[in-house]
């Protein structure tokens, strides 16, 4: 089992689908603080036994030790996939799709946090392929769609 990686625990699991999330949003980790209230863990030790067994069991990295530095390790199921390499057509393909759910937003008078969330997931998804430039080019116009959501909540 040395090579093998181990799968998470249920909470184990919760944890790091809190940290890829949040990731996705912010664009950098959260602190252990942070993973503690979301996920109503009862003190920041405890967070941190749960980070800690999922960089033991290889589906997290810490950068050199420095704060909010958390990195989630993608794990291909070889089974389903034979590569995470995207190829050119891809993802042009994909950035085409995000810009169309981009262009539905800013279209829509009514923009909800939910479809906001779900553009959030979508550019998260385009990170975690390796698709960088494009995450930075759609960052600006997601802090212009979350400020016209919580200007229309006021």
């Amino acid at each position: 089992m040395k090579d093998e990686i181990m799968r998470p625990t249920k909470k184990q699991k919760a944890t790091l689908e809190f940290i890829g999330l949040f990731i996705g949003q912010h664009g950098y980790s959260p602190s252990y603080r942070e993973i503690m209230t979301a996920l109503n863990y009862s003190s920041v030790a405890t967070v941190a036994l749960h980070v800690n067994s999922l960089i033991k069991r290889g589906h997290l990295r810490k950068r050199d030790h420095s704060a909010r530095s958390l990195e989630v390790v993608k794990i291909a199921d070889v089974s389903k996939l034979q590569s995470n390499e995207i190829k050119p057509g891809e993802e042009k393909w994909l950035i085409e799709r995000v810009e169309y759910f981009f262009r539905n937003l800013d279209q829509d008078t009514k923009l909800e946090q939910k479809k906001l969330d779900e553009l959030y997931v979508l550019v998260g998804a385009l990170k975690v392929l390796g698709l960088d430039g494009a995450v930075q080019s759609f960052l600006p116009k997601l802090s212009v769609l979350k400020k016209r959501v919580y200007t229309s909540r006021q």
